[in-house]
């Protein structure tokens, strides 16, 4: 292609042990034009943008000095590793980001062996890199464990878990606090990296390492106010001494994008006796692309863009987002009552909050990446009156599960659940996908879940929720946009437990939950047309079950199909449960669930993904001939056209 960027340094570097044969002094060049290929690629692409730009310098500086694949790199989240990834022998596979077949978004130890720890979520990369350390440690194996993590996932508190028991690595981790949002210690020019350099070196090391051994030969008293002193004043620069007393030699703050700082500092803490270390490194997210750091967002994630003027492609015009739908609601819901509030973990734009956070600044909370806290935070809430909503995807409320057993079912407190991102989740792939929350969520007492077929139910669900005072509830809805129903002026309190018929018939039943009744109804039309009269009926909740609603369908129909999007052990299984202990199968009923398959589905696009899964019109319509023995060659050839 004419458009891509001229890399003369770049295309010499097929891995790091290419760029491991470059001098100092082309490191800068090799930058430039490294991010210059990932702009390019993620214009093709769309992705994750600004972490990357971020941490162009520091991805080519630890590979530099570091000895990569044997020290393992272990990037947290992964949304900044686009440039690692072009380093690392994947470059010519850059432009199939997030498609269908191509590279994850993320890391992923299938992918690479430069990816030691596939990651998606936050604040695991410090506790992987030390059990990674430990091992070498425990085998008498050279290899050092390196961990970047961003100051925004420092708010996790696995992160201070980890941290806490480091020591037990010594010298092999190193803890990289890549801080590009808040600053805690931004640094001040030369002399912060003079002193940072200072800190680290090995003379500074040695003598402190002599002092520490003259000064135990003193009182115990004089020995702990020296140690005190020299800490604290290395602190006072340099911000460390949080983590001095989590048992690491903090070396910072740094300028993450002078390569003329990072490469000596890092080749210090890298031939170290002591340790662990942290060197906090300080970056700017979306750094080297104007457009981007113009961006409030940094362009954190994108669609594919214009490189020229940075305008990102604009989604096709269509319904709204069910998120929005959600939010909007949720303040309707707001101004008649003032004891609801909102509880988001970093996510108030992707969960539809920023309109309540401006309406209802004291009524909102977001905890940081802190699901855990944040649901707790809500069952003490609740127990203190409030109407708490926490708004939490499917994929992060399972960080939180303990706490949604022990803080909030079994305490029953009315905490409302907003389970974003439920179902399968396009580019993102495996790692974001909602496969789990209905499983996770019905089998607990007291609990009870609902899922959205469309953007007017989920207004009806959220008013009902706001409503309900009797336990936890919670209501599960898909990324992107609805199907372009009317939404309602009056939202309708729902009758817990009940569901509804959408279409009535005499052979077959197909039972639906969340927003497969749209591809339920497709099938009806093609069934219907094979002269089998099909019943479709909208379930609503998964827990409690319309037992009344699943008797009549399954005691009048020859064959009936469960369908959700979902893992097993949903709502088919609780039917298929249910119809046991009621012995509604035992006269010969033929009950089929379709469900998400037992696999962890690789990125591509929803529909096609939903395809694979078996959770298409084609998937009911295949499902139901089969279960009817109609499937010659014929038939199934029709269904499938």
């Amino acid at each position: 292609m004419s458009d891509l960027p001229q890399t003369p340094l770049l295309d010499l570097v097929h891995d790091p042990r290419d760029l491991r044969r470059l001098q100092p002094g082309q490191l800068r060049q090799l930058a430039d034009e490294l991010r210059a290929e990932m702009v390019s690629a993620v214009s093709v692409t769309g992705g994750h943008l600004g972490a990357g730009l971020g941490v162009v310098e520091l991805t080519v500086a630890l590979h530099y000095v570091f000895d990569t694949p044997d020290d393992r790199l272990v990037w947290d989240v992964g949304h900044q590793a686009y440039p690692h990834k072009i380093l690392t022998g994947r470059r010519d596979r850059i432009r199939t980001l997030r498609q269908g077949g191509g590279l994850s978004g993320f890391t992923k130890r299938s992918e690479s062996e430069y990816d030691p720890f596939g990651a998606a979520h936050s604040s695991t990369s410090i506790s992987a890199a030390l059990g990674f350390a430990v091992a070498n440690k425990i085998a008498a194996q050279p290899g050092k464990a390196i961990a970047v993590i961003g100051d925004g996932a420092m708010s996790a508190g696995m992160a201070y878990e980890a941290m806490n028991n480091a020591s037990q690595a010594g010298n092999r981790l190193v803890v990289i606090l890549n801080d590009n949002d808040m600053s805690i210690a931004p640094p001040v020019g030369g002399l912060s990296a003079y002193l940072a350099r200072l800190a680290s070196s090995s003379e500074y090391l040695g003598l402190r390492s002599l002092a520490k051994k003259v000064t135990r030969r003193l009182s115990r008293r004089v020995h702990d106010a020296v140690q005190r002193v020299e800490e604290y004043a290395r602190g006072m620069v340099t911000g460390g001494t949080l983590f001095e007393e989590l048992g690491f030699y903090y070396v910072g703050p740094i300028d993450g994008h002078n390569l003329d700082q990072l490469v000596p500092v890092l080749e210090n803490v890298r031939d170290a006796e002591d340790g662990p270390i942290l060197v906090h490194v300080v970056t700017k997210k979306g750094k080297g692309y104007a457009p981007a750091e113009a961006s409030a967002d940094k362009y954190h994630g994108v669609q594919k863009f214009d490189v020229v003027s940075g305008k990102q492609a604009a989604s096709p015009a269509g319904p709204p987002q069910y998120q929005n739908v959600f939010g909007a609601q949720l303040v309707k819901e707001a101004q008649r009552d003032p004891t609801i509030c909102a509880i988001t973990a970093a996510m108030p734009s992707g969960t539809g909050l920023s309109k309540f956070a401006e309406a209802f600044p004291d009524r909102f909370f977001d905890v940081g990446i802190a699901e855990q806290h944040g649901v707790t935070f809500a069952a003490g809430l609740a127990a203190q009156g409030m109407r708490p909503f926490a708004a939490i995807y499917s994929t992060f409320l399972q960080r939180a599960y303990d706490q949604v057993v022990h803080d909030v079912a079994l305490q029953n407190l009315p905490v409302r659940f907003a389970i974003d991102r439920a179902g399968l989740v396009g580019a993102d792939g495996a790692t974001h996908a909602g496969s789990f929350d209905v499983t996770y969520l019905a089998t607990l007492p007291n609990m009870v879940v609902m899922a959205a077929a469309d953007e007017a139910e989920l207004v009806h669900m959220v008013h009902t929720a706001a409503l309900h005072d009797t336990g936890p509830i919670a209501v599960r809805y898909p990324r992107g946009n609805g199907t372009g129903v009317t939404l309602p002026e009056a939202p309708e309190r729902l009758a817990i437990g009940k569901g509804r018929v959408v279409r009535q018939g005499k052979t077959v039943g197909i039972l639906s939950l969340g927003t497969r009744l749209e591809e339920a109804q497709r099938a009806a039309d093609r069934l219907d047309a094979q002269g089998l009269s099909t019943t479709v009926a909208d379930l609503r909740f998964a827990k409690p079950l319309d037992e009344e609603l699943i008797r009549r369908l399954l005691t009048t129909h020859e064959v009936a199909v469960t369908i959700e999007e979902g893992a097993v052990g949903g709502m088919g299984a609780h039917v298929l449960t249910l119809a046991s202990d009621l012995g509604l199968i035992d006269a010969g009923l033929k009950l089929r669930t379709l469900r998400l398959p037992d696999i962890y589905q690789d990125h591509d696009k929803p529909e096609l993904q939903y395809r694979e899964a078996g959770l298409d019109a084609d998937g009911i319509v295949d499902t139901v001939l089969t279960a009817l023995r109609k499937n010659s060659v014929g038939v199934v050839e029709g269904a499938r056209a």
